[in-house]
C-alpha cells in the first residue's frame, strides 16, 4: 500500500492513494488553515469508521440480512498534550434493515473489532481504549 502527500501552501495538502484517489487535508484557521479539507486525524478516524464499516456490512451481506442502511457514529477522545493521540475512541452503528437478526449484528460488530478491523485492532496496540455499540432499526 502506497500514497502521497503533496504540499499545496500553508498548512494544506494534498493526499493520493495508491489506487488513484485524491483528498484534501488542511488546518484550523487558528493553525494557518483555510479550513479547506479535513484534519489528518479525523482521517485517521474516518479510516477506522470505514475499516469497522466495510467489515460489518460484509459480514451481514454474507449472512443474507436485508440491510437497508448502515451507518457508523465515531466518537474520540485525545489526551491533552504533544502528540495529541487519541486516548479513547467509540463506535456507534446503526443498522437498518428488515427482519435483521440481533445475533448477527451483534456477531459482525465483535468480530470487526476483535478480529478483522485492521485499524481498531492496530490502534488498540497502540493503547487506543476502544469501544462499540450498536442499534437496529426495523426499515419502513
Amino acid at each position: 500500500m502506497k500514497a502521497t502527500i503533496k504540499w499545496v501552501d500553508g498548512v494544506m495538502f494534498l493526499a493520493e492513494s495508491g489506487s488513484g484517489h485524491s483528498v484534501v487535508m488542511d488546518g484550523a484557521l487558528d493553525q494557518g488553515g483555510r479550513n479547506m479539507g479535513v484534519r489528518p486525524m479525523e482521517m485517521v478516524l474516518m479510516g477506522l469508521g470505514g475499516c469497522a464499516s466495510f467489515d460489518v456490512m460484509t459480514m451481514l451481506e454474507k449472512g443474507r440480512q436485508q440491510v437497508t442502511d448502515c451507518m457508523t457514529e465515531l466518537e474520540a477522545e485525545r489526551v491533552d498534550a504533544v502528540p495529541a493521540v487519541f486516548s479513547k475512541i467509540h463506535l456507534h452503528f446503526i443498522v437498518t434493515g428488515t427482519d435483521l437478526k440481533e445475533s448477527q449484528v451483534k456477531r459482525a460488530v465483535e468480530l470487526s473489532a476483535e478480529k478483522y478491523c485492521s485499524a481498531s485492532i492496530m490502534l488498540e496496540a497502540g493503547g487506543v481504549e476502544i469501544s462499540h455499540s450498536y442499534v437496529i432499526h426495523q426499515a419502513s
